[in-house]
């Protein structure tokens, strides 16, 4: 997207310096179209190739909607499924710690009550 808006931009930006430049100075012995479009493209390959940097690091990372979508449906998990038996352990050891944190925090408010 950034290439092509900077290749816009430097067609229009090349053809307004490359008109003033042939008005100005005369089209030179290759001709009045062969100078102008000289100007234009070089123009435009110049900004479409800062834009579209620009457009890579603004947006890197982002992938499109289209293509999380066909990744989540094509590619297999990134997180590997566990046992049954080892999730239900982990949930009860979380459990039990989250138990243990409001004892003693109910002990502290008592022994500083």
């Amino acid at each position: 997207m950034g290439a092509m808006m900077g290749g816009g931009v430097g067609l229009t930006i090349g053809f307004i310096f490359g008109s003033y430049s042939i008005i100005r100075g005369g089209a030179g012995p290759r001709g009045f179209l062969a100078t102008l479009s000289q100007y234009m493209l070089g123009s435009a390959a110049s900004f479409a190739f800062f834009l579209s940097i620009g457009s890579i690091i603004r947006t890197e990372g982002e992938i499109p909607i289209a293509l999380q979508a066909a990744q989540m449906h094509l590619l297999p998990p990134k997180i590997a499924a566990q046992p049954q038996g080892s999730a239900y352990a982990t949930m009860r050891a979380r459990w039990m710690m989250e138990k243990q944190r409001q004892l003693s925090e109910v002990d502290s408010r008592k022994v500083a009550a």
